[in-house]
């Protein structure tokens, strides 16, 4: 296919190879995502600030008689950690869940800390059998597919699933946006929640049990969803969500530092998106982050062309997150050599869930 790049956004046919444009050269992703403002998804107005109170109302409403308005994961990044901030500002008692696997940075741990001592959240903090949960990481990359965060991502959802059945709780705040997130690439992720798919890594390329781990399936959140029993929400499309302001807010209130881009508050999650999906599969990341903040108004398609030109990682910081990922995961250097040179796969060169199509789509 032809080398193109969206006149609008950056995205491009190297990013997602599925990608198409328009006649005035804008793709698919920013048509798409500029058609749902002020529609169907994002609101940073007033209809937004009253669908908003409308929100916050029933939630505070349901809550009465409970120890808790509603539950949301916090992985001590931006999103969900403004979200609390927000939270707290608007009154609502949270119980907040975090998945310490143990990769955590210094700035991240520090942060969550310092938010919770603030906003008096209280936060359960769910700690993975080290042996299994890095066992099952290292089949994840033997089994070369994208979403190393699969793991983490599902026993958070397994805590989070199961205090909604306890607590009856069934708000979840999540910290998924509009803003920042518009765009997301197709090509190169899975669900985490595809739970035959983990099942069948582990069964290839495990090494030891996982009996220790806690798991949920996308057919729960289904039924939970369908029961009214889990009310997923996402307040910060219905705010004016900016980057730069939220970090200002956050270090003003306690002091919050900034860790670098998207997902960098973790080292694994910085080496899947720094160095697993672009060395491995050619997918950077940083083109679909950078082109929702296009799209949200945060930056010019100048600036963010500007910043994708800056390298990926610092080669220092990057060399200190591998070697404590080899250490973790028993890994030599010639097995992550072997690893890293060794034929990439998709999530769907193994079992998957059958879902149809629409189910598939209200899962998301």
């Amino acid at each position: 296919m032809e080398y193109m790049r969206c006149t609008r956004c950056i995205m491009d046919t190297k990013a997602d190879p599925e990608i198409s444009f328009d006649s005035q050269g804008y793709c698919n992703y920013c048509n798409d995502a500029i058609a749902k403002i002020n529609t169907t998804t994002y609101f940073p107005n007033e209809e937004g600030k009253r669908r908003l109170e409308a929100m916050l109302e029933r939630i505070k409403s349901d809550g009465k008689g409970k120890p808790y308005d509603c539950i949301m994961g916090l992985s001590g990044g931006l999103d969900s950690s403004y979200l609390a901030y927000l939270g707290y500002k608007w009154g609502l008692r949270v119980l907040a869940f975090h998945v310490d696997d143990g990769y955590d940075t210094e700035i991240s741990r520090e942060n969550i800390r310092k938010l919770c001592e603030a906003t008096k959240i209280k936060l359960r903090i769910i700690v993975p059998d080290k042996v299994q949960y890095d066992a099952l990481t290292r089949a994840y990359m033997e089994a070369g597919v994208p979403n190393l965060a699969v793991p983490q991502d599902n026993i958070l959802f397994a805590c989070l699933y199961d205090e909604v059945l306890k607590s009856k709780i069934p708000y979840f705040l999540s910290g998924g946006n509009f803003a920042l997130e518009c765009i997301l690439q197709k090509g190169n992720t899975h669900s985490a929640l595809d739970l035959t798919n983990l099942r069948d890594i582990h069964r290839r390329f495990g090494t030891e049990p996982i009996n220790r781990l806690s798991f949920t399936s996308s057919y729960k959140k289904y039924i939970l969803r369908k029961t009214g029993k889990l009310k997923d929400l996402m307040p910060l499309d219905y705010i004016d969500y900016n980057r730069e302001r939220a970090f200002q807010e956050l270090y003003d209130f306690c002091g919050f530092e900034y860790y670098g881009r998207k997902h960098l508050e973790n080292k694994l999650t910085a080496f899947l998106q720094l160095y697993w999906l672009p060395k491995k599969f050619g997918a950077d990341k940083r083109i679909s982050h950078l082109s929702s903040m296009i799209v949200s108004g945060q930056m010019t398609r100048e600036q963010a062309l500007k910043e994708l030109e800056e390298p990926l990682y610092d080669e220092q910081m990057m060399n200190e997150y591998i070697a404590v990922i080899k250490q973790r995961l028993g890994l030599s250097d010639a097995d992550f050599e072997r690893i890293m040179k060794a034929p990439a796969h998709q999530h769907t060169d193994y079992k998957t869930d059958r879902i149809d199509p629409f189910l598939r789509m209200i899962l998301k």
